[in-house]
C-alpha cells in the first residue's frame, strides 16, 4: 500500500478513511498494489454501488428540499427570486454530487498517481537532507493536521445542524431535515479533504525549504572543493524536487478543479438565499434567529477561508526560496566556486517561472486575495438584495395604503 511507504499519508489516513465512508473520494484500499483478483473487484464494485446509493439518497434530499421552498414561497408569497434562487440552491445539491462521482471516475489514475508521487517525494527528501543531519521536527504534521482539519470537522459536524435545523422551515419533515444535514456536511468536507492534500503539500515545502538552508549553513565555512561540488549536487538534487512538486500541484489542482468551483458556487450562493430569508423572517413570525443564520453564513465562509489560508500558506514557503537563494549567493564561496554560482542562477530562474499557485480550471485562484474578492462580492449581492427587498416592501406598503 502507498500509505505504508509514506508517513505523511500514513498520518493522513484516518481522514481519508472519513472522506471515503461519506463517498468523497476512493478507498486507499483500492490502489494497493498487492490486492489482486476478484477481492479487488469486489471491493471496488461494492463501493460503486454505495457511491450511487449515496448519489440517489441525494437527489431524493434535493427533489424533497426543492418541493418545501415552492410551497414555503407559495404560501409567504415572497416572490419570484425566491423561487429561483432557493430552487437553483436546491438543486446544487444533486449536482455537486453526481459531478464529484464522476470526476472520481476520470480522474481514478490521477488519484493513484498522486499518492505514488507523494510516497516518492517524501522519500527522496528524506534521503536528501540524511547528509546535511536530517529533517528538523518543529511541529509535528500530525499536529498542524489535527488542528487545521480534524478540530474545524468537529466544529462543522457538531454546530452546523444546531444552526440549520431551524432555518429549513416546517415544511420539511424531521426524515427529511436529518437527510439534508447530513449532504450538507458530506458536501463541506470536500473542502477539507483538499485542505489534507494541502497540508501534505506544504510539509514537502517545508522540508525542502529545511535542506536549502542546511546547505546555506554548509557554505558559510566551506572552502574545501570536494564539499562544494557536493554542496552543487544537493542544490541541484533540491532543484528537481522542487519542480516535482510543481507538477504535483498542478495534478492537485486538475484533480480538485471541479468540485472546488462547485463548492465555492454553492457556499456563495448559500450565502446569499440565507440573507434572503433572513430578511423575509424580520416581518413573519418564525423560531428561527437571525443570530443562527449569521452563524450559518460565518461557517460557510469559514470553510472556504481555511482553503484559502492553507494555500496561501503553502504559496508564502514556497516564495521564500529566491530569497533564500539571493541569501547563498552573497556567499564567498558563491562567488569563488562558478558551477555553484551558474547552479544558484538556474534555480532562481526555474522559480520565476514556476509560480505555485492554486487554481481551480485557471477560472480562479485559492488564496486570500481572491477570497477577499469573492467576499466583497458577496456583500455587493447582498446589499442589491436588500435594496430591491427594501423597495418591494414599500411599494406593497404604498398600494396597500391607497387601496
Amino acid at each position: 500500500m502507498v500509505a505504508k511507504d509514506s508517513r505523511l499519508l500514513a498520518t493522513a489516513l484516518p481522514y481519508l478513511q472519513i472522506f471515503t465512508v461519506l463517498a468523497l473520494t476512493l478507498p486507499p484500499q483500492s490502489f494497493v498494489s498487492t490486492t489482486r483478483g476478484r477481492l479487488r473487484w469486489y471491493l471496488m464494485g461494492g463501493y460503486v454501488c454505495y457511491a450511487a446509493s449515496i448519489v440517489v439518497l441525494v437527489l431524493v434530499v434535493s427533489y424533497l428540499n426543492i418541493v418545501a421552498i415552492n410551497e414555503e414561497v407559495l404560501d409567504y408569497n415572497a416572490g419570484d427570486f425566491t423561487r429561483v434562487i432557493g430552487n437553483i440552491q436546491k438543486a446544487l445539491y444533486s449536482l455537486m454530487a453526481i459531478a464529484n462521482q464522476l470526476n472520481l471516475l476520470v480522474n481514478y489514475r490521477r488519484l493513484g498517481g498522486i499518492y505514488e508521487e507523494i510516497a516518492s517525494l517524501e522519500r527522496e527528501i528524506d534521503q536528501a537532507s540524511q547528509c546535511f543531519g536530517g529533517q528538523r521536527q518543529r511541529h509535528s504534521f500530525r499536529f498542524r493536521l489535527a488542528v487545521s482539519v480534524g478540530l474545524w470537522m468537529v466544529l462543522l459536524v457538531g454546530l452546523m445542524p444546531r444552526l440549520t435545523l431551524l432555518a429549513m422551515g416546517p415544511y420539511v419533515s424531521w426524515p427529511s431535515k436529518v437527510l439534508t444535514e447530513f449532504v450538507m456536511i458530506m458536501q463541506q468536507l470536500k473542502g477539507l479533504e483538499y485542505c489534507v492534500f494541502v497540508l501534505v503539500l506544504h510539509e514537502l515545502v517545508l522540508r525542502l525549504r529545511h535542506t536549502l538552508l542546511q546547505l546555506q549553513e554548509e557554505l558559510e565555512d566551506c572552502h574545501q572543493q570536494d564539499m562544494l561540488q557536493a554542496v552543487c549536487v544537493a542544490l541541484k538534487r533540491n532543484q528537481l524536487l522542487m519542480g516535482r512538486i510543481w507538477r504535483l500541484e498542478g495534478e492537485l489542482a486538475s484533480y480538485f478543479s471541479l468540485p472546488m468551483i462547485l463548492l465555492f458556487i454553492f457556499n456563495g450562493l448559500t450565502i446569499v438565499h440565507v440573507v434572503n430569508w433572513a430578511y423575509i423572517d424580520a416581518f413573519l413570525d418564525t423560531d428561527c434567529s437571525g443570530l443562527d443564520r449569521f452563524c450559518t453564513c460565518f461557517m460557510l465562509l469559514m470553510n472556504l477561508l481555511i482553503a484559502c489560508l492553507l494555500s496561501q500558506r503553502c504559496i508564502n514557503t514556497y516564495n521564500c526560496f529566491p530569497r533564500i537563494l539571493h541569501q547563498i549567493r552573497c556567499t564567498s564561496a558563491a562567488s569563488d566556486f562558478p558551477m555553484l554560482g551558474r547552479g544558484l542562477r538556474e534555480y532562481s530562474l526555474q522559480l520565476q517561472h514556476l509560480k505555485l499557485l492554486f487554481t481551480c480550471g485557471g477560472f480562479f485562484d485559492i488564496n486570500l486575495k481572491y477570497f477577499g474578492g469573492m467576499l466583497v462580492t458577496i456583500l455587493g449581492y447582498t446589499i442589491i438584495l436588500i435594496q430591491f427587498k427594501v423597495q418591494d416592501i414599500a411599494e406593497k406598503k404604498y398600494k396597500a395604503v391607497t387601496n
